[in-house]
């Protein structure tokens, strides 16, 4: 597991590690090594998650298109003129 392997390197230190709202980042039956605090961020927050800027983006830019299929939405990615700021993460 992830967290064991972080635990293990930096054994002597308190390690805060930040996460999204997304359900796989919130397993109830997870065992946290004492050392590591974990701190969740706010759902949708344009400033703290850098990616929503890059949906927000994506959204704007492809507002009225319905691709069928996923070649045609990376078609429309390319060609939409609201997501110049998104081709560097596609």
């Amino acid at each position: 597991m992830f967290l064991n392997l972080v635990n293990e390197q930096y054994k002597d230190c308190i390690l805060i590690i930040q996460l999204d709202q997304a359900g796989t980042h919130k397993a109830k039956r997870l065992q946290m090594p004492s050392n590591i605090i974990l701190m969740f961020q706010p759902s949708h927050a344009l400033e703290t998650n850098p990616i929503e800027r890059v949906w927000q983006h994506l959204k704007f830019g492809l507002r009225w298109q319905l691709p069928k299929h996923l070649d045609e939405l990376r078609l429309l990615i390319r060609l939409s003129d609201g997501t110049p700021f998104c081709k560097r993460y596609l």
